[in-house]
C-alpha cells in the first residue's frame, strides 16, 4: 500500500512539474539570427575590407557602417515579416470566424469528424464536439488549433521580433569592433573575439534545442571562420586589382 501510495505520489509530482520551453515566442528566433548574422557578417565584412590592406581606421568605420545598415535591415525585415504573417493567420481567423456564426452546425460536425480521424469514437466524438462548439471563443480557438495549427491567443508580436532582432544583431556586430575600440591595431584580435562570440552564441542556442552545447559552438564558429576566411581572400584579391 505505501508503495503504491510513493508511486502515486510521484506521478502527480512529475505532472505537476512537466513543462515545456516556450517554442513559438516572437523573440527567440529573431534573436539567435540577428546575434549570429550580425557576428558572422560584420565579421566577413571587416576582413574583407582588411584583405585590401586599408588601415584600422578604415577598418573601424566600416564595422560601425555595417552594423548600423545590417541592425536596421534586420529590424525592418522581421517586423515586415512578422507582420504579413500575423496578419495572414488573422485574416484566416475572419474566415473561421464567420463560419463558425454562419453554419455552426456543419463546423461542429467538421470538429468530430477530426476527433473521429483521430481514433475517437463516434459519439464522443460528436459529444465532444457539441460541448466545445458551445463557446464561439472556445469554439474558434479549437478550429484554428487543430485546422491552422496555430494558437489566436499567442501570435508572434512584429514590434518584438523587430526590438530583438535589432538588438541582438548590433550586439553581435559590436564584438569584432570592440578589439580596434580598444586599442588594436592589427585584425587578428577582432578574428579571435569573433570567433570565440560564434562558439559562445552557438554554445546558447544548444541549451534550447537538442544539440549538444559543443557540436553547436563548433559548427557556428566553423561557419562564421569560414565566411570571414573566403572575404579576407577576396578582398586581398580585389584590393591587389583594385591597386
Amino acid at each position: 500500500m505505501a508503495i503504491v501510495e510513493t508511486e502515486a505520489a510521484l506521478h502527480d509530482a512529475h505532472r505537476d512539474n512537466h513543462t515545456h520551453r516556450d517554442v513559438n515566442g516572437g523573440w527567440l528566433r529573431p534573436a539567435v539570427f540577428g546575434a549570429m548574422d550580425g557576428l558572422v557578417s560584420n565579421l566577413a565584412l571587416m576582413t574583407g575590407v582588411a584583405g585590401g590592406s586599408v588601415s584600422h581606421h578604415t577598418i573601424v568605420l566600416t564595422g560601425f557602417a555595417g552594423l548600423a545598415a545590417g541592425a536596421f535591415s534586420m529590424a525592418a525585415g522581421e517586423y515586415t515579416s512578422v507582420a504579413s504573417q500575423r496578419e495572414l493567420v488573422e485574416a484566416e481567423l475572419d474566415v473561421e470566424r464567420r463560419e463558425l456564426r454562419k453554419h455552426p452546425k456543419d463546423e461542429e460536425a467538421e470538429l468530430a469528424a477530426l476527433y473521429e480521424g483521430r481514433g475517437v469514437e463516434p459519439g464522443l466524438a460528436r459529444e465532444v464536439a457539441r460541448q466545445l462548439s458551445r463557446d464561439p471563443e472556445q469554439a474558434l480557438e479549437i478550429h484554428a488549433r487543430e485546422e491552422l495549427g496555430i494558437d489566436p491567443g499567442d501570435l508572434p508580436s512584429p514590434l518584438v521580433a523587430a526590438v530583438s532582432s535589432f538588438g541582438s544583431f548590433a550586439l553581435g556586430a559590436l564584438l569584432p569592433v570592440v578589439p580596434y575600440l580598444l586599442g588594436a591595431t592589427a585584425l587578428w584580435p577582432a578574428v579571435l573575439l569573433a570567433l570565440l562570440g560564434l562558439f559562445a552564441c552557438g554554445a546558447v542556442v544548444a541549451k534550447v534545442t537538442a544539440r549538444t552545447w559543443w557540436f553547436s559552438g563548433l559548427r557556428q564558429l566553423a561557419l562564421g571562420g569560414a565566411a570571414a576566411g573566403v572575404t579576407y581572400a577576396l578582398g586581398s584579391l580585389f584590393g591587389t586589382a583594385v591597386g
